[in-house]
């Protein structure tokens, strides 16, 4: 393995496992679709920060688009508490007319700056080796992007650790929380925040369908091998990490999109279990009901 496919691999690594770790908690929630809404909503975000900044530097795009990234999911919640609009829909409406919004902003304001909507959606994490950090003195210290993914990650870890007993119950019987003095809306938005957080610094570099592809597909595999949380965790994660080493070798020997194969290998592994799941998968459900008739 070379350096770049190292780093390459790391970075699907760490937007992996910061994925996976959000998502068991949003697929809990019923709300795994809100990843891709914010994903799609921060466009304008960052079209917005280059017209007030009038600069394309990366610290003031991911402030405008971490702002929308908030901002998407008090409109979520606005939507669906204050509308009585079912969840499902007020992030499909949410995510919709925000990204239309941005899409706008950029053919009106944009249109002559190098501000691609495609690169949101799209990204291309085989380009994380050329960004390099080097310090005053010269010293190499990598890509930026995996700096900035692994302080992210150190942040959901400790929030995880943390907070584990909150996130529990607020996703598993939010009454319950509720009635032993736990805030459900308080849990809601920080649950969100580090939603936005995660997918703000992981956009630039992986795009918005890998983002969302690891923070549905992991989970979801996982939700199909277990009925404990902690183990959901931990099974997403090596799903999420084993889906970008096989999609990064994948990619190589097609000459495909990188992206485009680590969400392939996602496919394939929630195919697998979704059939041979020893508890919930399609073979186990048919071989039940011959098991009760034996007996």
């Amino acid at each position: 393995m070379n350096l770049d496919a190292f780093w390459i691999i790391l970075t699907g690594a760490l937007v992996a496992v910061s994925c996976s770790l959000l998502g068991c908690f949003l697929i809990l929630r019923r709300m795994a679709m809100v990843g891709d809404a914010i994903s799609h909503a921060v466009l304008p975000g960052i079209v917005l920060a280059f017209l007030f900044s009038g600069s394309r530097e990366v610290w003031t795009m991911l402030i405008g688009a971490a702002a929308l990234g908030v901002a998407c999911t008090f409109l979520i919640e606005f939507f669906h508490k204050k509308a009585n609009v079912p969840a499902d829909a007020s992030i499909g409406v949410t995510f919709t007319w925000l990204f239309a919004l941005g899409i706008i902003l950029i053919s009106v304001y944009a249109g002559k700056v190098d501000l691609d909507q495609d690169c949101v959606l799209y990204g291309e994490i085989a380009y994380v080796p050329l960004d390099i950090w080097l310090t005053e003195a010269g010293m190499n210290l990598g890509p930026r992007t995996v700096w900035v993914l692994g302080g992210v990650l150190v942040i959901l870890l400790v929030f995880i650790s943390l907070f584990y007993k909150q996130l529990y119950l607020t996703s598993f019987d939010p009454a319950f929380a509720a009635a032993i003095g736990i805030s459900t809306s308080l849990w809601y938005y920080l649950l969100m925040g580090a939603v936005s957080l995660t997918t703000v610094a992981a956009f630039e570099s992986v795009g918005a369908i890998l983002v969302v592809a690891l923070m549905v597909g992991p989970p979801a595999t996982a939700y199909l091998l277990t009925d404990d949380l902690r183990k959901m965790l931990v099974i997403s994660v090596g799903c999420g990490i084993i889906a970008s080493a096989a999609g990064f070798y994948l990619a190589l020997w097609l000459n495909g999109s990188v992206a485009g194969a680590i969400s392939v290998i996602i496919g394939v592994q929630f195919m697998l279990a979704f059939v041979f799941s020893p508890s919930h998968g399609l073979v186990a459900r048919r071989r039940r009901p011959a098991v009760l008739a034996e007996a």
